[in-house]
């Protein structure tokens, strides 16, 4: 905490002034100058032409250009830029870990790196911030431009994928493409501007602010690219036309390879109407072996466990990379699968709740992709899931069919990883129907399984303050307590459900 009286050395992001405002004096004579100084010919000439960026008021509210450090800002989250065992020494890092704290090295050592591209999320600890988003950002290599220009843009979007799925409300980006990894900040500031602009467009109704902050060196970049994805007003949309690169990206600003196109389509398992659903889709054109020959030794029992292995990591990547590429918004306003605290061994907690799931209602394989993207990065490491039953009724109930699909596709790691499934407030059908899922149709989870009575039980393995409990089971929980306490022996009579952390490891 701050002396009295003295100054944060913390930025509130909502005193910074906003895209669409002047930031300064100097700004303004600089905007107007660069517009009348135009050849109106040119400017009639593209009067007729419509800008893939047009200007946009709300979206420009929305972003903020910050000369500092990304450490001091007051957002829900703020991005690190790092390798790919989170390791890395550069000033942007290096500042984070400063203000965050030795806590925040200890809890990167448990994700056990991150790979190019991709995005994992860690508490902010000392810092202002709320949330830490870990990303990796390519090394650059002139022959391997396009593969580094995907995976930068992977960053930037997986980055504001995640804040969209934890409801933030605003977001610290730094420069994620380091000196150390060699990619040219031109080319950088433009992948990051206009992705960044994309999902505002298509996906950023609930994101308040999101920043840009740079360095000395690099905010005259990003001052010079911006008018091209965020232009102020109509005439610097039209002006900017001639100055945008060829290559602006798709729908959601992913760069576009036009040798590519030929065999991947916008949706690869809808090919009847293409004319490329023969291209590249035989075993020999994806370097595999026969597929029917495959599946015949899987019937057989004669394939071997490292192909079988293979094959079901391959399909699940298929599905994994649907879930990254699909809007799942709807499923995820359900609020029926949310992260919360760790349990007494530190394990993450993930809770389910039953009674949020109208099963007959959703699009349930949206939500079985919703399952795949929130899990797949918390399934790393070790965690725990609650599923509250509480109030479900019919058209709650998953049945088995979909349980087996799910349990089926999913990665070994949430089998492995998985230490206890906490069945809240069963039902004697339900702990029967249970007993025989997890008897006859999976392995290796019947002993993974503990049906709660009561949250008393419950607080035994998880404290009351590191989960959050939705409202209509803590009242059904203590109308049901209260209900049968004078005929039910006291809460000390019974054993724990589990009564220390060693015991709930072996779990």
């Amino acid at each position: 905490m701050d002396p009295l009286g003295a100054r944060s050395q913390f930025v509130e992001v909502q005193n910074l002034p906003t895209w669409d405002q002047p930031q300064g004096v100097q700004d303004e004579v600089d905007r107007k100058k660069r517009l009348t100084e135009e050849d109106d010919q040119l400017a009639n000439q593209l009067n007729s032409l419509e800008s893939p960026f047009p200007f946009r008021q709300d979206i420009n509210s929305k972003i903020v250009l910050f000369n500092g450090d990304v450490a001091l800002l007051n957002c829900t989250a703020i991005v690190n830029t790092s390798n790919e065992t989170l390791t890395d020494k550069n000033p942007v890092s290096d500042s984070i870990h400063r203000y965050a704290g030795p806590e925040l090295r200890d809890e990167l050592l448990k994700l056990k790196g991150c790979r190019t591209g991709e995005a994992k999320m860690t508490e902010g600890f000392n810092l202002a911030a709320r949330f830490i988003i870990h990303t990796v950002g390519p090394k650059y290599k002139a022959k391997y431009r396009t593969a580094a220009e995907s995976s930068l843009y992977s960053c930037y979007r997986n980055v504001m994928q995640l804040s969209k799925e934890h409801a933030m409300a605003s977001v610290g980006l730094c420069v994620v493409s380091t000196v150390k990894r060699a990619y040219p900040l031109e080319d950088a500031t433009h992948i990051a501007l206009r992705t960044v602009r994309r999902f505002l467009e298509n996906h950023g109704e609930n994101i308040e602010t999101v920043v840009f902050a740079v360095s000395d060196v690099e905010e005259p970049v990003y001052r010079k690219l911006m008018p091209l994805y965020y232009p102020c007003s109509i005439k610097e949309e039209k002006i900017s036309l001639p100055f945008l690169p060829a290559d602006i990206g798709n729908a959601e600003g992913e760069p576009v390879v036009p040798e590519r196109q030929i065999r991947i389509a916008e949706k690869p398992g809808n090919l009847e109407d293409s004319d490329l659903g023969l291209v590249g889709s035989h075993a020999f054109a994806r370097m595999e072996g026969d597929v029917d020959k495959q599946r015949k030794l899987i019937l057989q029992g004669q394939m071997s466990e490292a192909a079988q292995h293979k094959q079901h990591q391959r399909n699940y990547n298929r599905w994994l990379c649907r879930a990254r590429a699909e809007d799942l918004s709807d499923i995820a306003a359900l609020k029926a699968l949310y992260q919360t605290g760790v349990d007494l061994c530190g394990r993450t907690v993930m809770v389910v709740v039953g009674r949020n799931i109208p099963v007959t209602i959703i699009d349930m394989e949206k939500a079985l992709l919703y399952f795949i993207h929130v899990m797949d990065h918390i399934t790393v490491k070790e965690y725990v899931m609650v599923y509250f039953h509480t109030l479900t009724a019919e058209h709650n109930h998953l049945d088995t069919d979909f349980l087996k699909k799910l349990y089926d596709i999913v990665d070994a790691k949430f089998k492995k990883n998985l230490r206890a499934f906490y069945f809240v407030h069963p039902t004697f059908r339900t702990k029967v129907s249970t007993w025989f899922f997890t008897t006859f149709s999976v392995s290796g989870l019947k002993e993974k399984v503990h049906h709660i009575e009561n949250l008393q039980q419950l607080f035994t393995c998880i404290l009351p303050e590191e989960i959050d409990i939705p409202p209509f089971v803590l009242e059904y929980d203590t109308r049901v307590n209260l209900l049968y306490a004078p005929n039910s022996p006291s809460c000390s009579s019974k054993p724990a459900l589990l009564s220390s952390p060693e015991h709930q490891r072996e779990s």
